[in-house]
């Protein structure tokens, strides 16, 4: 019997995912990532393990090494930067990962965000909680700009609600679509009143926001990331927005989760970091635990959907 190791925190022993994997004959271990796991911790995990349904766990070519009998790693999610994906696909290690699955609720996340941010509402509650009554101004989304950093599915979810809003859209991606102006990256920049990132994180996007990026845009902006920390220069954000270079940051995402005590982010005004909420709700959660699922099964009979590798 093939042992499946679920990581994913909200899947847990009896439940409907869990259900379907003992019903395609599958034995499950339950091992929750939960904050940092030391490496050794995660190579004791893996002892004996034929697949594994796995959160953003940091599965290196040193740890893959150690997991000899691991066929299948299925990610819960889209984003797979946490995987080795050439030492896995060496080893024979096939890695998928759920695209699109939680577009819907990244567009509407990402829509809640930029209202949050134009309208101030994270500090205006904290004024309230701590006892003052503040009154600032704040914007319409209505006439602004959104420029949007990739056109994956989550982007292109954004577009309509966006339009909806009354904001005209610009894109980075070659694709091609009528509700959507595109550009390279430094007119978007410069043109854009609010700048959302969609792009995977890869040796290119790395950093890719940097202080020379942060120079072309408007004093007025306001940058919203949920798609992966590092894309963003941290350094160069606080920065950026200390200095009034531009006006704020809305982040799902950080460089290092959780936000550790020495970030530079930390007590910057203007910059409000939220703990990678964009993909969680129920739905998004159900349909990520299912799809994962019936990509193990399948991928365990060779017959995966979704390999982002050269694994078999």
């Amino acid at each position: 019997m093939n042992r499946v190791l679920v990581t994913t925190d909200y899947l847990r022993p009896g439940d409907e995912v869990d259900g379907y994997l003992r019903g395609a004959g599958l034995e499950t271990v339950y091992s929750p990532l939960i904050g940092k796991r030391d490496p050794e911790d995660l190579v004791a995990a893996l002892a004996g393990i034929d697949a594994a349904l796995v959160a953003n766990e940091p599965l290196t070519a040193g740890v893959l090494a150690r997991a000899p009998k691991l066929r299948v790693v299925v990610r819960t999610g889209v984003g797979y930067d946490s995987i080795d994906v050439e030492a896995a696909a060496r080893r024979g290690i096939s890695v998928s990962n759920l695209p699109g699955v939680n577009a819907n609720a990244v567009a509407e996340y990402t829509l809640g965000l930029l209202l949050a941010g134009a309208r101030r509402l994270v500090q205006s509650a904290s004024g309230v909680a701590a006892g003052e009554w503040p009154r600032e101004d704040g914007h319409e989304l209505r006439g602004s700009t959104l420029g949007l950093i990739g056109y994956g599915a989550s982007a292109r979810a954004v577009v309509p609600l966006a339009r909806a809003f009354g904001m005209s859209v610009v894109c980075t991606s070659g694709l091609r679509d009528p509700d959507v102006r595109f550009a390279d990256l430094p007119e978007l920049l410069s043109t854009s009143d609010y700048v959302s990132v969609h792009t995977a994180l890869t040796d290119r996007t790395r950093g890719l926001l940097d202080a020379s990026a942060f120079k072309l845009m408007k004093p007025t902006a306001l940058l919203v990331n949920t798609a992966r920390g590092a894309i963003v220069d941290e350094d160069a954000l606080a920065e950026a927005v200390r200095s009034g270079e531009i006006a704020g940051a809305a982040l799902d995402v950080v460089r290092e989760e959780p936000l550790p005590a020495d970030s530079p982010l930390r007590g910057v005004d203007g910059i409000v970091i939220y703990s990678h909420l964009a993909g969680q709700t129920a739905e998004a959660r159900r349909a990520a635990g299912l799809r994962g699922a019936e990509e193990l099964v399948a991928a365990l009979d060779g017959r995966a959907r979704f390999v982002v590798n050269g694994g078999n």
